[in-house]
């Protein structure tokens, strides 16, 4: 039975200690630029508008990633410490704010580039994946977003959780979100695809992936469960972005 008994601390320079929860979107956002620069020739983008999307995209997922989750999981502790909105390193990131901060650094990146907001977002939903998986590692190494107590062989203990074997949540959704959904959008846009179905396939695949984890995920202490005594604040938000995703892979949409 392995206990993820972790570091958090990579390594010190001086006084300053790097975590490998940053490390790990460091190394996330550096896979995406590699990939937009590999792929931009095939989309008609220029190296310079995917080094300068990139930039945004990364803006945008930290800036929102961070106020999503102060606003919709544990406003009340940062309206009392302020200061703890930077202490990146504790973790507190969302995915559904990072959603919201990206689209808006697509909206200004189409303003200023005179590019489609559907178009910028086909092309830069594959390269998102990566991050998703590396972020999920350094959730695992900082020994946070635990699942239910198991049985199974795998189970994982978690020493702030407690004594018992747990489903690693965070393996789980690395796999899914990181892996299944890279390796399904890859394949998928190979080939040319009818405009928003690329947006709308990695929309329905997150929401799904993330729906279906959190069934073996323990909800925010903070939050606990929504109602029925299962539906999670995750699950609540992956709904909107699961029917966002259908209607842009099933709809038709001109340019």
């Amino acid at each position: 039975m392995l206990t993820a008994s972790f570091d958090p601390v990579a390594f010190t320079i001086g006084s300053l200690s790097v975590r490998w929860y940053g490390l790990m979107y460091v190394v996330g956002f550096l896979l995406g630029w590699f990939l937009g620069r590999q792929r931009a020739a095939r989309f008609g983008w220029e190296p310079r508008d995917v080094d300068d999307l990139v930039t945004l995209s990364m803006l945008g997922c930290v800036l929102g990633g961070r106020l999503g989750y102060i606003i919709f999981y544990d406003l009340p502790v940062y309206l009392a410490d302020p200061s703890e909105i930077l202490r990146f390193w504790n973790g507190g990131m969302s995915f559904h704010g990072a959603a919201i901060g990206l689209s808006l650094s697509f909206l200004y990146f189409g303003r200023t580039r005179k590019k489609r907001f559907i178009d910028i977002a086909d092309f830069i939903t594959p390269l998102i994946p990566p991050g998703l998986f590396f972020g999920r590692i350094g959730n695992f190494i900082n020994g946070e977003l635990w699942g239910k107590v198991t049985t199974a062989p795998w189970g994982v203990i978690f020493p702030h959780a407690g004594p018992y074997p747990r489903h690693p949540s965070q393996l789980y959704e690395a796999f899914l979100e990181g892996v299944v959904l890279f390796v399904l959008l890859m394949w998928f846009s190979a080939r040319p695809r009818r405009r928003g179905q690329i947006a709308g396939l990695f929309a329905m695949g997150y929401g799904i992936s993330r729906f279906c984890v959190e069934f073996v995920r323990m909800p925010d202490v903070q939050l606990g469960y929504l109602a029925m005594q299962w539906l999670t604040m995750g699950q609540l938000l992956s709904l909107p972005l699961i029917a966002i995703g259908c209607w842009l892979f099933f709809c038709e949409h001109r340019g």
